[in-house]
């Protein structure tokens, strides 16, 4: 998300200058995760608080102001409410925890789907089927994008991102200070005329936001102007994220700092680059609370319980030269556990563990332990002595376990925790899958593993004891080209039997397209459509293949990509006994789309996104339109154009 010139520049001031912005307290140990804190620190004063911001911001080659003085933050507690779910039978987003919603750019309650494309969001009446269309649309000015909603009730809560420019100093000069955030909150009773209720702007970089029962919690990462390092008369309120609430009716209301610097807690004593923002608000009626946690630190992935919020964040310290890379003993990743207490993010405590995570799904929570899968090292063709690891820690973040040393020279491709097991996919040759025990959160332990080609980027369960996963097939590299490494092929959909967890079977399996095949569900979860009972699977795919004559061809190699052909859903019909049945695709695309100049998955408004069921009916989704299959043979019901 970072992707303007000055979110570039602190990138590398972060690498640069400061690297560890909240590794500073951390004792390391020979790799071992370190002690977890129970508290951060606040800033003493106001020149204290600017102090360590300059330094965060200064180059390598400065020497950070001392002086600075901390004193201790302490955390608090409080309650939430509960809310209700819509009929009839319908999907809903695939989330990593039950309960734990995740915002998305669809969402569906049974009656309506509610969809992003550009610049407007759609509302679409869905069911009956028959009768689809759309009853209305919220546009948004020009420069704001809606990226991701929640629904609930009457209440339909859209996060997007806009620019802003603030005002600094005597003379009036505007200085662009990055991204800002909006979370706008719609009564949409009458759906024919939705109405905005609530608006909230924050300064910062949107990552990810939960809904848990009806409280909303958004995570954002904010980065001061980096002008106001070099800048004479700085104040906190220049430094500190600016907050705006508005309700419906009340007018225009100016940005404010999100809290006081002696509010912010801090992980570094003498330096910070960013702030981490948990912005929690409540769709009860009548609630207009808007609660700000803000730590002078950053964040990578998030992972939430119904009770617990954890924020990772990955480390980098300082050096003397610009381009040293990191010791792969040095690598390390930051937790931050908040407790979610209603409509607020209580900080509890924190720890560091070596090595770096993949994902959310990284990350666990089970009987109030917090489990974490890491990668220490990097993977290159020429050899790595990259190690994969897992740890678990107690309710106080504190060391309870750990397991150490998986797949020497590999990297975590996929990670899943399901209750007192892990199931691990690391990969550089071949997949090894692991089983990993984790009942006795003191003493985690291998239970089996299996080696076959390929990867899965994302494990999803079947049941308790079988697992799909969806990656790529592989093809060892040839001695010619240095035998110490794959390529990657195209996709492939497996069913693992881990029934025997010392020894996981690949029970069924099926393979789409050539190299270049890719699929949204491959790095995000949410395009993963599968519902046990109906037996149903849906999966995105851009269809790459190789003519019969490449394939026939002596001089093919296992790097040849293939051309797109198709893009759009596959429909599967999945068992555990008859593995995986093709029942037909669905594409948006007319005519060749597109698909031979290399566009139709990424860039244009015809991909296919997302998949949903209502009823007997299949609804796919693209920024373009909505169409709708039968189930059960997949005919034509209707099509609603969105563009």
């Amino acid at each position: 998300m970072k992707k303007t010139i000055i979110l570039v520049l602190i990138v590398v001031l972060i690498i640069g200058a400061t690297g560890g912005t909240i590794a500073y307290w951390a004792t390391r140990s020979n790799g071992s995760a370190n002690a977890a804190r129970g508290s951060l620190q606040r800033f003493a004063s106001a020149d204290d608080f600017i102090r360590a911001f300059k330094n965060g911001g200064k180059s390598q080659y400065g020497t950070a102001e001392d002086g600075i003085t901390m004193k201790s933050a302490s955390p608090s507690a409080a309650t939430g409410t509960a809310s209700e779910s819509a009929t009839p039978e319908h999907s809903t987003t695939n989330v990593q925890v039950e309960g734990v919603d995740e915002a998305d750019l669809v969402k569906n309650d049974g009656h309506y789907i509610y969809a992003v494309s550009g610049d407007t969001v759609f509302i679409v009446a869905a069911y009956p089927s028959q009768e689809a269309r759309v009853v209305s649309r919220i546009a948004f000015d020009k420069g704001a994008a809606p990226s991701e909603m929640f629904v609930l009730g009457d209440r339909l809560v859209v996060i997007g991102t806009s620019g802003y420019e603030r005002t600094l100093g005597e003379k009036g000069e505007e200085y662009p200070s990055g991204n800002t955030t909006f979370i706008k909150v719609y009564d949409i009773s009458n759906k024919d005329k939705p109405t905005l209720a609530r608006t909230i702007e924050y300064e910062g970089t949107y990552s990810t936001a939960r809904m848990i029962k009806d409280n909303v919690h958004v995570v954002l990462t904010t980065y001061p102007n980096y002008i106001l390092y070099n800048k004479k008369g700085v104040e906190p309120s220049d430094v500190i994220p600016g907050v705006s609430d508005s309700l419906a009716g009340s007018g225009t209301v100016e940005f404010a700092p999100a809290c006081g610097y002696r509010d912010i807690e801090a992980v570094n004593p003498d330096r910070f680059t960013s702030f981490l923002s948990i912005v929690s608000l409540s769709l009860a009626t009548g609630d207009k609370s808007l609660n700000k946690k803000v730590i002078a630190g950053s964040t990578d992935d998030v992972y939430a319980s119904a009770d617990n919020l954890y924020v990772a964040s990955a480390e980098y310290q300082n050096y003397a030269d610009l381009l040293r890379q990191q010791a792969n003993d040095e690598e390390t990743t930051t937790v931050f556990k908040f407790a979610l207490d209603g409509p607020r993010a209580i900080y509890r405590a924190s720890a560091q563990v070596p090595g770096t995570i993949l994902n959310q799904f990284s990350m666990d929570e089970t009987n109030g332990y917090f489990r974490i899968a890491t990668t220490r090292g990097y993977v290159t063709r020429e050899g790595s002595s990259s190690t994969n690891n897992v740890y678990v820690l107690d309710p106080a973040m504190k060391m309870a376990g750990r397991l150490e040393g998986l797949a020497r020279g590999e990297k975590i491709y996929s990670v899943r925790f399901m209750g007192a097991r892990a199931y691990l996919v690391t990969f550089k040759k071949v997949d090894p899958l692991f089983v990993i025990d984790l009942g006795n959160p003191n003493d985690p332990k291998v239970l089996g593993e299996l080696k076959i080609p390929g990867f899965s980027d994302y494990l999803h369960p079947y049941d308790e004891t079988h697992i799909i996963g969806v990656g790529k097939n592989t093809a060892e590299a040839s001695p010619e080209e240095g035998g110490n490494f794959a390529w990657y092929q195209g996709m492939k959909i497996a069913i693992f039997d881990v029934s025997d967890v010392a020894n996981p079977k690949e029970m069924q399996k099926v393979e789409i397209g050539d190299r270049g095949t890719d699929s949204y569900a491959l790095q995000d979860h949410r395009a993963f459509l599968f519902d046990r009972e109906k037996n149903l699977l849906v999966l995105p795919v851009l269809l790459a293949e190789l003519t019969p004559e490449q394939k026939a061809s002596a001089d093919r190699q296992a790097d040849d990509y293939g051309t797109y052909t198709f893009q759009g859903a596959y429909v599967y019909d999945v068992s555990l006994e008859g593995g995986f049945k093709l029942k037909g695709r669905v594409t948006h695309a007319e005519g060749s789309g597109g698909l031979e100049n290399g566009d139709g998955y990424y860039s244009s408004p015809d991909s296919v996104r997302r998949a949903l069921y209502i009823g007997d009916n299949l609804y796919t989704v693209s920024e373009a339109r909505i169409k709708v299959n039968r189930l059960g043979d997949l005919g034509d019901v209707a099509t609603v154009k969105l563009i």
